[in-house]
């Protein structure tokens, strides 16, 4: 994974509560195993009409909008356990999901894979995308080391919740299998402290 300290985007605004990993990803394109080529069917019932062609409405088709924030509605990510709802907003290069609540399995997968989940409070969030409606450009600073939301040119400061285990991850770029080799020394110290009768 991809070290996460600090970033600078704008935004992608996508008002919608209650987005399900359906319509995040279609079942029909969960195929593969990998995470690599499902951004290019990320919401792809609503990026796309039926005969293939655009849906020139939909906010990812929207040039006015862009960034590696991906700024989405209360109860984002509820529906199914899918992993790969989370792989498909990476894939596309979103870094940052912004809402005012994440369902649970949705944020674990996300945070395993180095997407950065930040659950603000509802009047926040509604503040930010007023922000994003009234100017695009919008720039959102997100702190993971000190755990802060800013919007660039506001007084806006939100902080936000994250495990010390998934934040010395990100920070150091590692899933839990670089975890646990990151400390394989002290694992094998600990193993030899234990008597041999219980091992």
């Amino acid at each position: 994974m991809e070290k996460f300290y600090h970033l600078r985007s704008s935004a992608v605004p996508l008002p919608i509560e209650d987005v399900d990993t359906d319509q995040i990803i279609p079942a029909r394109f969960l195929k593969s195993t990998t995470r690599d080529g499902f951004g290019e069917n990320l919401f792809r019932d609503w990026r796309y009409k039926k005969d293939g062609s655009m849906e020139d409405q939909f906010v990812l088709n929207n040039p006015r909008y862009s960034g590696a924030v991906l700024l989405a509605g209360h109860n984002f990510g509820c529906g199914s356990s899918r992993e790969h709802a989370a792989w498909a907003i990476a894939d596309y290069g979103f870094k940052v999901v912004v809402s005012s609540f994440f369902a649970d399995i949705f944020k674990a997968n996300a945070l395993n894979i180095g997407l950065l989940p930040v659950q603000i409070t509802k009047e926040q969030l509604a503040f930010a995308f007023e922000r994003v409606s009234d100017d695009a450009e919008t720039i959102f600073v997100v702190d993971l080391e000190n755990q802060v939301l800013q919007i660039s040119e506001t007084s806006f400061s939100a902080p936000f919740e994250i495990s010390k285990y998934k934040k010395e991850c990100l920070l150091k770029g590692h899933d839990d299998i670089d975890y646990l080799l990151s400390i394989e020394k002290e694992i094998a110290i600990y193993e030899q402290s234990i008597p041999a009768f219980l091992q």
